[in-house]
């Protein structure tokens, strides 16, 4: 193969030539990888956060086959039932509980308080329709699209302007300038959503999600690596190496999701303890790479009691995504949207995406990642040329000074 070749291979025609480090191949990163023209199937998550409760098996399951530390046990945020706060090199895993000042459809929840608490909408007005609110209970939440409507008006703060899971609905173009801020959800120490009036507390709900490493098809930390220590695997995933990984860090600042990290572990342990495996080294989920060998599903999906986390092909996960966005919708979920799934997006598409049910902000997410690298190839040719120029200067200057 000649070097023309070799570099086309890695140049994605939608970024345009100078971009050489976000490719898609035809058959998938496996093929790009060296993997051959016929690999096996592109392996993935999709993860719906419709249906996460937030058990949290997925993380112990995570924990007891990977050998990974543990992470936050005993250590309480203060502000959140999540106790792991986020993804880590002890934490491949990691179930998110935002909890947002938001109810769930217009339902109110009967429940009174006796303490003024913080104003839900301080400044934010929740889209006023003039119409009556009516109560939503998701009794039948068995099927998408299944909900029970409880015919008539009720008392309470009008949520007619929100959708069945507390997301706003799509306003007017006209009235896009005036749209209500999102509430990202973050952790207070107050008391949650309580109404202005300090009568019914009504202005609350959770989401929950499983998050993990995206498995990128463009993956910034692979291609930063200087040793070799990630690599992408027959499967479409990103593995580390552990023996081979130097802790240098480059991969850290290179993953856009900030999912992986070096472990720090734990000083006041022998070295041999399991806080310490690994210690110093970069670590992130394998989507376990060595149950895929054997044909078997990953832990945290074999352990997943809802299904929330879905596991297998991921073009068949991509159509099985798609008819379950269109199913949420149709039942009135408008904040309803998947993520990190589309090829043409900045890491070309990620071997596990979401369903979410608001925008990805609210979950922490960036919500329009790009591989770090992309724009490498374009700096070093701006600095070859910058390189050329300050040559040709100080030679002209040492040839024009001898004259």
């Amino acid at each position: 193969m000649s070097l023309r070749e070799a570099l086309g291979r890695r140049l994605d025609p939608r970024r345009g030539p100078d971009q050489a480090f976000t490719s898609v191949e035809p058959g998938g990163p496996a093929v790009r990888a060296g993997w051959g023209e016929e690999p096996p199937p592109r392996k993935g998550f999709f993860t719906d956060t419709s249906i996460c409760i937030g058990c949290k098996a997925c993380e112990v399951a995570c924990k007891e086959w990977n050998g990974v530390p543990q992470d936050g046990i005993f250590e309480l945020l203060g502000s959140s039932y999540d106790n792991t706060g986020a993804l880590g090199a002890s934490t491949w895993r990691h179930v998110e509980f935002i909890e947002q000042r938001k109810p769930l459809g217009g339902q109110t929840t009967g429940v009174t308080i006796g303490v003024p608490e913080t104003a839900v909408s301080a400044g934010v007005q929740l889209p006023d329709t003039g119409a009556g609110s009516f109560g939503v209970t998701a009794s039948s939440f068995g099927t998408a699209g299944a909900f029970d409507t409880i015919p008539g008006p009720v008392t309470g703060p009008d949520h007619s302007g929100i959708d069945l899971f507390g997301s706003l609905k799509p306003e007017p173009v006209a009235k896009q300038q005036d749209k209500a801020l999102v509430d990202l959800g973050m952790p207070a120490f107050d008391l949650p959503s309580a109404s202005p009036d300090a009568g019914e507390r009504t202005e609350f709900r959770w989401l929950m999600a499983s998050n993990v490493c995206k498995h990128c098809t463009n993956a910034g930390c692979l291609d930063v690596c200087p040793t070799g220590a990630l690599f992408r695997t027959e499967f479409g995933t990103v593995v580390v190496q552990d023996d081979v990984c130097n802790g240098c860090g480059y991969c850290v600042a290179g993953c856009p999701f900030g999912v992986i990290d070096r472990r720090i572990g734990d000083k006041n342990q022998p070295k041999d303890a399991i806080a310490n495996k690994n210690h110093g080294i970069a670590q992130k989920c394998t989507l376990c790479y060595d149950r895929l060998g054997e044909g078997l599903t990953p832990a945290c999906a074999q352990a997943c009691p809802t299904q929330s986390i879905q596991f297998g092909d991921v073009d068949e996960l991509r159509e099985r995504a798609n008819l379950r966005l269109a199913d949420l919708q149709a039942a009135g979920v408008a904040g309803a949207q998947l993520y990190a799934e589309d090829p043409d997006g900045g890491v070309g598409g990620a071997g596990a995406f979401f369903l979410l049910l608001d925008e990805p902000e609210v979950y922490g997410f960036p919500p329009d990642p790009i591989v770090t690298t992309a724009d490498l190839p374009r700096m070093w040719k701006n600095a070859g040329f910058a390189a050329l120029g300050f040559a040709a200067a100080v030679t002209a200057a040492f040839v024009g000074g001898r004259r």
